[in-house]
C-alpha cells in the first residue's frame, strides 16, 4: 500500500471515531507499528492530524493530554462538581453494591451518601479510607499505587474488578466528545475504568460542562450508551437523550 494511501485511510478513521490509537489502526488496516507511527507523525506535521501519546486525534478537537493531580484539581469547577456528586448519591440504594472511581468529582459524593445497607468497592485510597471512618463496607481493589491521582491501577486491579458484579457504578472522566467518547491521560487508569464498566448493570459518568469537547490520549467508554450527569448542557449536546442535567 502506498504512502498517500495509507494516510488517507488513517484519516478516514480519524473522522469517523475522533480518536484512534496506533494499535487500532495497526490491527485495522494490517500495517507495522513502526509505519503507523511514521504516517501519524507526518500527518502531525502536515497539520492534518494531532500526534498524542500512543495514537492521533482529529484536527479541530481539544486536547487535555496533561494530567492534574488531586490537589490541583480538588478547587476545579468545585460547585458545578458537588452538585453533579449530590445528584449522583442520591441514585444509591438499599442493598447496591457499587463501584466507585477514583477522581475529585466521585469523592465529592461522599459528602451526600447516606445510605448505610450498601457496599462500595473502589480503587481510590482516599474514598475507601472515607467510607470505612463512617462505618461503611468497603472493598478496596489491589494493586500499583499511582500518586498523581491516588488511583489504584495494574492487572492485579483488573483481575479483581473482573470477579466482581456491580450494581451500579460511578466514574469520572477528562475529556467527553461524540465521536471519542470518555478519554483520560493514562493508558492504565483507563483499562481499570473499562473492565469497571463492563461489570456494572447501569453506569453513571459524572463530568462538569467544562469536559465536553475535550479529548484526552486514551478512550475509555463510547459516548453513545453511557450516561452522563453534568450541571449544564454543553453546546451541540442538546439532542443527547444519554445526558443528564442535574438540578
Amino acid at each position: 500500500m502506498l504512502t498517500k494511501q495509507r494516510q488517507e485511510m488513517i484519516l478516514k478513521l480519524l473522522e469517523e471515531r475522533g480518536s484512534i490509537t496506533a494499535t487500532e489502526i495497526r490491527d485495522l488496516l494490517g500495517m507495522s507499528e513502526s509505519t503507523v507511527r511514521r504516517d501519524i507523525t507526518a500527518l502531525d506535521r502536515e497539520g492534518k492530524a494531532i500526534k498524542v501519546f500512543g495514537g492521533a486525534v482529529a484536527v479541530g478537537q481539544k486536547m487535555t493530554a496533561h494530567e492534574y493531580t488531586v490537589a490541583q484539581k480538588q478547587d476545579l469547577n468545585r460547585e458545578e462538581k458537588r452538585r453533579i456528586a449530590k445528584y449522583a448519591a442520591s441514585l444509591i440504594e438499599p442493598e447496591d453494591f457499587i463501584y466507585l472511581d477514583a477522581g475529585t468529582t466521585t469523592a465529592n459524593m461522599l459528602d451526600f451518601i447516606t445510605e448505610t445497607k450498601v457496599t462500595f468497592v473502589t480503587n481510590a485510597v482516599a474514598h475507601a479510607q472515607n467510607l470505612a471512618n463512617r462505618g461503611l463496607k468497603v472493598l478496596l481493589v489491589g494493586g500499583e499505587l499511582k500518586s498523581s491521582t491516588e488511583a489504584i491501577i495494574g492487572s492485579q486491579a483488573i483481575r479483581t474488578i473482573g470477579s466482581y458484579h456491580f450494581t451500579k457504578g460511578f466514574f469520572g472522566t477528562n475529556g467527553v466528545t461524540k465521536q471519542s467518547g470518555c478519554t483520560t491521560p493514562d493508558a492504565n487508569e483507563a483499562m481499570v475504568k473499562q473492565a469497571a464498566m463492563e461489570q456494572c448493570g447501569k453506569c453513571y459518568v459524572l463530568c462538569d460542562s467544562s469536559k465536553f469537547d475535550n479529548v484526552s490520549s486514551v478512550t475509555f467508554a463510547p459516548f453513545y450508551g453511557t450516561v452522563f450527569l453534568t450541571e449544564r448542557l454543553a453546546a451541540g449536546y442538546e439532542d443527547c437523550e444519554n445526558i443528564v442535567v442535574v438540578k
